[in-house]
């Protein structure tokens, strides 16, 4: 089975680890790609002042950076759990918009299932851009979307 992990670096995203994890105990036997996405939304404002090019590309790098070390916890967590081997685990960094993107990945993959924590916002978070709302219904594979007890 092809898996889809997407990580915020959140507690909602380790739960839905966790969760992987927990219902999937041979993983071992599995692929999985475990996803951190990054978007570079920085707000330009007018003259006098606009932010340096310079000052952007570093707000990028540390957002990379961060997206990187969010899906090297993931992978750190998944090897805590399983014990029947080592899994084939990847690990992928995208910059743009997160609900797109893990999508697209998917779909490029040939993902089986996606899992994706929940930050449980409710109707008006869902209002409002919910990555784990839009991935359910873009999807073309199963999605698990774990709520954090």
């Amino acid at each position: 089975m092809k898996i889809l992990i997407a990580t915020d670096g959140s507690a909602f995203s380790g739960a839905a680890v966790e969760e992987c994890c927990r219902l999937f105990p041979n993983l071992a036997n599995s692929e999985i790609k475990i996803v951190s996405v990054f978007e570079e939304d920085y707000a330009l404002a007018a003259e006098p002042f606009t932010i340096s090019a310079e000052y952007i590309q570093q707000m990028a790098d540390v957002a990379e950076r961060q997206a990187g070390h969010f899906c090297a916890s993931a992978a750190n967590l998944i090897r805590e759990r399983i014990h029947d081997g080592e899994p084939d685990l990847k690990i992928e960094i995208v910059k743009g918009p997160p609900e797109k993107e893990i999508v697209d990945l998917a779909v490029s993959w040939g993902a089986d299932l996606i899992v994706v924590g929940c930050h449980g916002r409710g109707f008006w978070g869902r209002m409002l851009g919910s990555v784990s709302d839009a991935v359910v219904h873009h999807a073309r594979c199963s999605v698990l979307v774990v709520r954090k007890p």
